[in-house]
């Protein structure tokens, strides 16, 4: 699994002009499911996202979660994070997860994340999605569970 975080003052994300979620302080992660991802690779995910140290203490340091502020994480489906660029100009996808198999697993990586108590907002899956960033920093972090354990 992959996800690319950013820390926001505030994020949504919206299909056909309509509001689905949004959040103010917390973390926008645009998140794909890769074709040898299993449960573990869900949850290594999932506990990486929610226990990043993105946010400054006292001191400007980032040692902070989302946790530790009270924030919040939308969650943007988005198999895009799997492009393969190596060859040639035009993505390949091979390495995303087949989008039936890959809904399923969306669906229970939003669960593992609710389970922490850290409010969680998204899109709709597969749909056209507007996301709207405010990009605090900017900070931007690549989790790719396949480098985590």
């Amino acid at each position: 699994m992959r996800a690319v975080v950013q820390r926001v003052h505030a994020a949504r994300v919206e299909v056909a002009g309509e509001v689905l979620g949004a959040i103010e302080r917390g973390l926008c992660a645009f998140v794909g499911a890769g074709t040898d991802d299993d449960e573990r690779a869900l949850a290594v995910t999932a506990e990486k996202l929610v226990n990043l140290r993105v946010f400054q203490d006292e001191e400007g340091k980032m040692s902070r979660s989302v946790l530790d502020i009270g924030g919040a994480i939308l969650v943007v489906s988005q198999f895009t994070v799997f492009g393969d660029v190596r060859r040639g100009r035009r993505p390949s996808f091979e390495a995303a997860m087949p989008p039936a198999l890959a809904r399923e697993a969306f669906a229970r990586f939003l669960e593992l994340l609710r389970a922490t108590g850290v409010p969680v907002e998204t899109g709709r899956f597969a749909a056209d999605m507007r996301v709207l960033v405010d990009n605090d920093g900017p900070v931007t972090i690549l989790i790719d569970s396949q480098k985590t354990f």
